[in-house]
């Protein structure tokens, strides 16, 4: 045998099993130990304790009576995440922002908010700035019968203000608290 190949072959043994086996294990102990929450998909979980989605992926809420998130360019999957990689010049992507604006234009309410037209890059973020929510208020607020007023308070208490960044509203939190105020 090649002087060389024994040790070649016993140095990718050992790498496999250290980078493939070892550390891995390493980290999701760690992982579990400090950040159970968030090893385990910041699940957020109804009354009854049925797993209603994750806390950093968007859902995908129909009807007028919820809050709608970012348009997802792989229909909320997350085997299929991304971006739908339409150039700006592209009129397709074009042609879909103008069907979408359209279809939330109120005259009313001014133009709509950029969030609601535009995909985000994984195609699964679950914020949105609170000018968006604000725009969907109300409609929302004549869906349920629910004072405008009131869900005002409901966005502001739903509204997460970062250490970096802009303020942002989590739309499955911000639906599942309009659930238990219309219950």
């Amino acid at each position: 045998m090649n002087p060389y190949v024994r040790p070649a072959l016993s140095l990718i043994l050992l790498m496999t099993v250290v980078t493939g086996a070892l550390y891995p294990l390493a980290v999701t102990g760690i992982a579990q130990v400090a950040f159970p929450e968030q090893a385990n998909g910041s699940l957020v979980r109804d009354a009854q304790g049925q797993v209603r989605g994750s806390a950093l992926i968007a859902q995908d809420f129909q009807g007028d009576g919820w809050f709608h998130s970012r348009p997802s360019a792989g229909a909320y999957a997350t085997v299929a995440s991304g971006a739908s990689n339409l150039a700006p010049s592209n009129p397709a992507l074009a042609e879909r922002v103008a069907a979408d604006a359209a279809t939330w234009y109120r005259a009313e309410q001014g133009p709509v908010p950029q969030a609601l037209l535009t995909t985000s890059g994984s195609g699964l973020d679950p914020h949105l700035p609170p000018q968006a929510v604000a725009y969907q208020i109300p409609r929302v607020a004549a869906a349920r019968q629910v004072p405008v007023q009131r869900l005002q308070a409901l966005q502001e208490e739903a509204t997460l203000h970062p250490l970096i960044g802009p303020p942002v509203v989590n739309v499955l939190a911000l639906n599942q608290a309009l659930e238990k105020l219309t219950q």
